[in-house]
């Protein structure tokens, strides 16, 4: 008999270990049981409450295909709970037991109605990259050049600005009447291959014509900057839906920080950076890429060895031209610099 119980007492752990389930390691050790949805969240915030890997969020939802239908339809109020035995979350509505007055929560798929798709969670920080959906523009070489012209305003106006009149040269009607305002910035010059990616184009502010001629009479209907003689302008881009599905590349992507929106040379979290690598390179929206310092050479024993590359941060992807991208600071632990490295994970 005591031979027995020495046995069960030997197996009881082992028997509590099998038992337990296994936690999926992409699980945070901190991770909450659940989050309520709130005005203000962001599906990358919300996957990195649980997750060390955010920009994972879309498996993440594979349970909850069969209810919803697309995954940046979750809203305010919503009760996202975490499985941690798949590794996955899910999606409940909150609710209070009748009998015992508890709060529960209903994992039961149904009906709803949607107020608006805006108010839906976006996959990233919308109010951020808003703007450069639309502009700053990045352009060939010589096409700024052959773009419409201002060449003068009314009482010979040299600085121009919002509800002011002028006049362009080179506008058909047939590209409509609503216009951006460009000045020729930045040309991109790729730091490897000296080849130039093109020329970033300053945004200026809006204008619109009210009298097509071979100088046609435009109202400047908004502006950011002070307007001159000799600016640009430009056919207003569509603006992209902001549903976009985070993402490694199927591919190997090495691409380089050329630029750093607004001059700095360090950039932090939420910053605009600008990658050397477009469309023609596979790049496209969506794309998550790591970021990471080129290691330091030192010295040992009288020679040099390089340390191995330092990875700091991601990237997201979210407007891309042929030969150059913009992407967004999600997650830095350190700042990025001109050169830094953005890779596939």
């Amino acid at each position: 008999m005591r031979k027995i119980i020495s046995l069960i007492c030997f197996l009881l752990p082992i028997l509590a270990s099998a038992a337990q389930p296994e936690i999926s390691p992409e699980i945070r050790q901190d991770a909450p049981d659940r989050h309520i949805v709130v005005k203000g969240d962001t599906l990358w915030d919300i996957a990195g409450k649980f997750f060390n890997n955010p920009w994972k969020w879309p498996q993440i939802w594979g349970m909850n295909k069969d209810t919803i239908k697309d995954p940046h339809w979750i809203y305010p109020g919503d009760v996202i709970i975490l499985d941690r035995t798949s590794g996955t979350l899910r999606i409940g509505q909150a609710g209070v037991d009748q009998a015992s007055g508890k709060n529960i929560v209903k994992l039961s798929p149904k009906v709803r109605d949607v107020p608006s798709e805006h108010d839906a969670i976006p996959s990233i920080p919308a109010r951020i990259i808003t703007p450069f959906l639309s502009q700053p523009l990045v352009v060939e070489e010589s096409a700024l050049n052959s773009a419409p012209t201002l060449v003068g305003a009314r009482e010979s106006r040299v600085i121009l600005g919002a509800h002011d009149t002028a006049f362009a040269q080179g506008i058909s009607q047939d590209q409509g009447s609503k216009w951006q305002i460009y000045r020729p910035g930045k040309t991109f010059v790729d730091p490897d291959t000296k080849e130039v990616l093109g020329v970033e184009a300053i945004y200026l502010g809006k204008a619109e014509v009210t009298d097509f001629a071979d100088v046609s009479t435009i109202l400047i209907t908004n502006s950011v900057q002070e307007i001159y003689k000799g600016d640009r302008m430009v056919v207003p881009s569509g603006e992209v839906v902001n549903t976009y599905l985070p993402r490694a590349p199927e591919t190997s992507i090495s691409a380089t920080v050329i630029s750093i929106y607004g001059g700095v040379s360090q950039a932090g979290q939420n910053t605009i950076v600008t990658l050397n690598k477009g469309a023609r390179d596979g790049v496209q929206i969506g794309h998550v890429l790591a970021l990471s310092h080129k290691g330091e050479t030192v010295k040992h024993e009288g020679k040099n060895i390089a340390l191995p590359d330092e990875q700091y941060g991601m990237l997201f992807v979210f407007r891309v031209f042929d030969k150059v991208s913009y992407a967004l600071v999600m997650q830095t632990r350190l700042p990025a610099q001109l050169l830094d490295k953005a890779k596939t994970p």
